[in-house]
């Protein structure tokens, strides 16, 4: 019997799976594509993305192959400063392709010893009281402990367990195409801007642009071809820019939708199976990853044995209010991007506002993850959120983060007894007055100086001693 099965080898599947193999886990990912290609996908990382990777000494890789950017305008392209004072050691992000991140992620995963299976679709699932059997296309069948659907908005993971997947139709849709062209757009770009914030043009790298292109009408029919692409280009621009050798071309609309439920029994839904929503920000892709790294530790431990009560239901209770969040923040964006009087007065004030101390820290927190506080009853709002990276003596917290394993940030001369098997102990002499406990996924689960309350706050997060 395979410990966790995964449907999907995108980031999120990915990510999982190098999580769960940090953990010793065996783990098989299925992936219905027979190979991976360029897509019209995600073009970023943000900064709470940029922050998981240093924690697991991936950061490295992903900067050979990425750009950094630290401009203002993530909010729905509002000419906001970008803030100098987000409390990170990586106040910007990474421009790099979904399938550059999808190759570092599987040759990281792959390197860990999990397995990849490309050209497998699951049909259906059957589960019971010890495991799930996963039914193929090719009528064979796997047994698993635990299996996760990270396979997409159209997640066959999720509709086998009949979970529901509810939100807000589309009003409009946009084409999304990486395409390469003969003639300069920037002037007729410039021009069309003004009037029309959904449509854009951005070189990318060997030749590549990708075009943002408002469509004619709301589709929610299969993805359109290169031919109705150039159709509707030649219709709204009055030319096609010579657009030719697509890599990609995707159309989304401004509709989103969020799972009802994350877990049904021993099945898990992350990444876009989980919620969908425009790309407006780029936090789709992100939130997926970061799905995985919250997600996987508390696998693990379920795997392992050690899972106190609740530590499973903890990944919803978690991750789903921070994609109702970001589905709001979405739909805000949106509505900023409508081209009407009304809503370019709107985005002036907000522009105007957006200059005030604070207000582009917290908008930006919103889109780069910096913000998210998970609630784990206490009433220091300290706890529950990231911790950043800080220095330890000559060394930082994030490399000694590299195994996902639980850390105690010790300040004030605690220890973490038989716990030593799950959490270390990383002394801290010139910290502050108090220590701090940290889970796999960089979160802070209590804050003080006394080993009793110390020592129930392991039991809660790392199980019986």
């Amino acid at each position: 019997m395979i410990d966790v099965l995964i449907v999907g080898a995108g980031p999120t599947g990915t990510m999982l799976a190098a999580e769960l193999r940090l953990h010793g886990v065996d783990v098989v990912v299925l992936e219905k594509r027979a190979s991976a290609t360029w897509r019209a996908g995600g073009l970023g990382l943000h900064v709470r993305s940029v922050e998981l990777l240093d924690q697991r000494g991936l950061l490295g890789p992903f900067e050979a192959e990425a750009t950094r950017f630290s401009v203002g305008g993530p909010f729905a392209g509002i000419a906001l400063p970008w803030p100098d004072d987000l409390d990170t050691t990586h106040p910007y992000g990474l421009a790099i392709r979904q399938e550059k991140i999808e190759r570092l992620l599987t040759e990281h995963a792959l390197e860990l010893g999990a397995e990849i299976r490309r050209g497998v679709e699951v049909t259906g699932l059957d589960q019971d009281d010890d495991g799930v059997t996963a039914t193929l296309a090719d009528g064979d069948t796997l047994r698993t402990r635990y299996l996760v659907g990270a396979d997409g908005g159209r997640s066959a993971v999720r509709a086998a367990v009949d979970v529901g997947f509810h939100g807000e139709p589309s009003t409009a849709d946009t084409y999304l195409a990486d395409v390469e062209l003969t003639e300069d757009p920037t002037e007729v770009v410039a021009e069309l801007r003004k009037t029309h914030l959904r449509f854009g043009i951005a070189p990318l790298e060997g030749g590549v642009s990708r075009v943002i292109l408002p469509a004619a009408d709301v589709s929610d029919g299969p993805q359109p071809t290169f031919e109705e692409f150039l159709e509707r280009l030649l219709a709204f621009a009055g030319t096609d820019f010579g657009a030719h050798s697509p890599r990609g071309v995707s159309r989304f609309g401004t509709g989103d939708q969020l799972a009802d439920a994350y877990r049904v029994g021993r099945v898990f839904l992350a990444g876009d199976a989980a919620h969908v929503h425009p790309p407006t920000g780029g936090q789709g892709l992100n939130l997926g990853v970061q799905d995985a790294v919250n997600l996987g530790w508390k696998l693990a431990a379920a795997v392992d044995g050690w899972a106190p009560d609740g530590l499973l239901d903890s990944y919803e209770a978690e991750r789903r209010p921070v994609a109702e969040a970001v589905v709001d923040s979405t739909r805000a964006m949106v509505a900023l991007l409508r081209e009407d009087p009304q809503t370019a007065a709107l985005r002036a004030v907000l522009t105007e506002v957006g200059q005030l101390p604070g207000v582009s820290r917290h908008l930006t927190g919103r889109i780069t993850a910096t913000g998210v506080r998970y609630d784990l009853g206490s009433a220091d709002d300290r706890v529950g959120r990231r911790m950043p990276d800080v220095g330890i003596g000559p060394d930082r917290l994030y490399a000694h983060l590299h195994r996902a394993r639980g850390a105690l940030l010790d300040r004030t001369g605690l220890a973490v007894g038989s716990w030593s098997d799950r959490v270390d102990r990383l002394p801290d002499g010139g910290g502050g007055p108090e220590s701090l406990l940290l889970r796999p996924d960089g979160h802070v689960a209590w804050i003080g100086s006394d080993q009793s309350e110390l020592d129930e706050h392991l039991g809660r997060w790392f199980g019986a001693p």
